[in-house]
């Protein structure tokens, strides 16, 4: 019998042809992958384990993502979401709303366990970097900008401020309790963070 081929163990490899052929394989990778995250952690989930539980060969996986990471990155994605700030007019609930998706995932999912894995090997792979930046981080990021851009339209802030500054602002507690583990991560951070940045964006 030939043996199968193993998948790239670099993650920077370029994306194989074949990419969502089958959306229900695809799907099915995903929660596979969620669940074994949360059981058995980011280092022993594997193509191997992901496509057992899927009930498909190996192949059908890696031809799908280039490398686990990719894969990981893709799960945690669809756990996140990519549209967290909503625009009902009240801008304080609205950003609060954005930023607590951030808590509710590192403390309800395994995203806030899985998170300081990720980023290390981000820290190694550009092109799996490039895949997070833009199917997870930007994503969320601009739909924070939107809703700040349509305050300053409307004269709720002030029009004159560091954009990119403010959406680190909100969001950084969050994620730098989440990677270091120093201080709880709760709704109560969401509020503190966003009334602070607040603070700073309200017209004289």
């Amino acid at each position: 019998m030939t043996p199968v081929s193993q998948p790239p163990a670099d993650a920077d490899a370029p994306r194989t042809a074949g990419r969502k052929k089958d959306p229900q394989i695809d799907s099915a990778a995903l929660q596979a992958t969620l669940e074994l995250l949360e059981e058995v952690g980011y280092a022993e989930t594997s193509f191997s384990k992901v496509a057992a539980r899927v009930g498909v060969h190996r192949p059908a996986i890696y031809r799908r993502w280039p490398s686990k990471q990719h894969l990981v990155t893709e799960a945690v994605g669809a756990t996140l979401g990519q549209e967290p700030t909503p625009d009902t007019g009240d801008l304080r609930a609205d950003l609060i709303t954005g930023i607590t998706t951030l808590v509710d995932a590192f403390t309800g999912t395994m995203v806030g366990q899985v998170l300081p894995a990720l980023v290390a090997d981000l820290a190694h792979h550009p092109r799996l970097r490039e895949d997070f930046l833009a199917s997870v981080f930007h994503p969320r990021r601009d739909s924070t900008a939107r809703r700040l851009r349509t305050a300053a339209d409307r004269g709720e802030i002030r029009p004159d401020f560091d954009l990119e500054f403010v959406l680190d602002a909100l969001a950084a507690p969050v994620y730098y309790r989440t990677l270091f583990g120093h201080a709880p991560v709760s709704r109560d951070v969401a509020e503190q963070s966003v009334d602070l940045v607040l603070a700073s964006l309200t017209r004289p």
